[in-house]
């Protein structure tokens, strides 16, 4: 692999140059589609014949962060770029520059602009708007592609690797890159599928998700409501749960004040059965009156605080609650956290005379009081 590395990055240099000195052409697609089989990169295309000429705007599914550049060596298309800062990078990746970064709206009456002149390339364009391994499903279409023009062709991408997954969540394109080259070939199977008109008076999101109801038919997959969006913030969970004190491969250069102690009797405790507890000690204190078993238990199968927290004043979660003689064993805060709590406790004017209560009140009125004591706590105590 470190061979063929070395390898086809001396040969990916030359592709390069060749693919910027030739002119757009028949010629130039079959050269550079040639040198990029030596560097692993094998390209089919099924029913070409299904291609229309007519058509102005490609649609195709997001696989990795070449998509592009593949179906430019079958056909000439241009993709614009979307995210990231314009420039050399930007250009010799092969997006095309718009000089927009404004709002959707703004891109599509450029895009609209684009097309209207019939010398220009047809336009590659990606709804899903991140990618995917192209395994279970698609990510729902954004409407905005589907505003351009009122005829669309889908495309049905798929790429199969050997030994090394095809595309990795929150990696770059140069690590994706560097395992193209690393493995001994990458296939990419592209799927021309018929035109898809837009229907009398039918929306743009409707037109969307009928396109993606074909082609997810087309790929074998299922047609999700999760949007990009969904995705960036399950990452943004993946890397929190991360760097949480307990979780493997946390932060190691994170104060040691702000780590808990662990307690002894929790030498030889698998890693993940400690982070349950320590979050379950997150839970214990916003809930006291909540049993840590029952919070174990539910957090066991969220993986969330927030969830969990939610689940249990939302009575999803059914526990009897207990005294405070149950809460005896539970070990001491340290003199910092008790500090802290004493702080919040003095600096927080809350709304009764009373404070937290350790069961459910029977009016709802001071249910309400008593939640809304907890949340002030909780943001003071993040605050300090």
């Amino acid at each position: 692999g470190l061979c063929l590395l070395i390898l086809r990055l001396f040969i990916g240099v030359h592709v390069f140059l060749v693919s910027c000195a030739l002119p757009d052409s028949v010629l130039r697609r079959f050269i550079v589609r040639v040198m990029c089989s030596v560097l692993g990169l094998f390209v089919r295309q099924t029913d070409p014949r299904l291609r229309d000429v007519n058509v102005r705007v490609y649609i195709a599914n997001h696989v990795t962060q070449f998509d592009h550049n593949v179906i430019n060596l079958l056909t000439s298309c241009n993709t614009p770029a979307l995210n990231g800062a314009p420039g050399f990078i930007c250009w010799s990746r092969g997006f095309m520059e718009l000089g927009v970064t404004g709002s959707r709206a703004e891109l599509v009456e450029s895009l609209k602009v684009y097309s209207s002149h019939r010398e220009n390339p047809p336009l590659l364009l990606f709804p899903e708007e991140a990618a995917t391994n192209g395994r279970a499903g698609l990510l729902r279409f954004s409407s905005w592609p589907f505003s351009v023009l009122d005829v669309v062709q889908p495309v049905a991408l798929q790429v199969q690797r050997p030994l090394i997954t095809v595309s990795v969540a929150d990696s770059s394109w140069i690590t994706e890159l560097l395992w193209t080259f690393f493995v001994p070939f990458t296939v990419y199977q592209v799927r021309w599928m018929p035109s898809v008109p837009r229907r009398a008076e039918e929306l743009s999101e409707d037109f969307a998700l009928r396109v993606q109801e074909l082609l997810a038919m087309e790929l074998g997959v299922v047609s999700t409501r999760l949007t990009a969006a969904d995705k960036t913030e399950h990452m943004k969970r993946l890397r929190h749960t991360s760097l949480l004190p307990f979780a493997p491969g946390g932060c190691p250069c994170q104060p040691l004040a702000a780590r808990p102690r662990m307690p002894s009797s929790l030498t030889g405790v698998a890693p993940e059965d400690v982070r349950i507890m320590a979050m379950a000690q997150r839970v214990k204190e916003v809930l006291p009156h909540v049993p840590l078993e029952v919070i174990r238990v539910d957090l066991a199968q969220t993986n969330c605080v927030d969830t969990t927290i939610a689940n249990l004043l939302e009575g999803r979660v059914p526990f009897f609650p207990e005294s405070k003689e149950a809460g005896t064993d539970l070990p001491a805060p340290s003199t910092s956290q008790a500090g802290a709590a004493s702080g919040i406790q003095g600096s927080v004017a809350v709304p009764s005379s009373k404070t937290a209560t350790k069961q459910f009140a029977k009016s709802p009125v001071e249910r309400h009081l008593s939640l809304q004591e907890r949340k002030r706590a909780l943001y003071d105590y993040a605050r300090r």
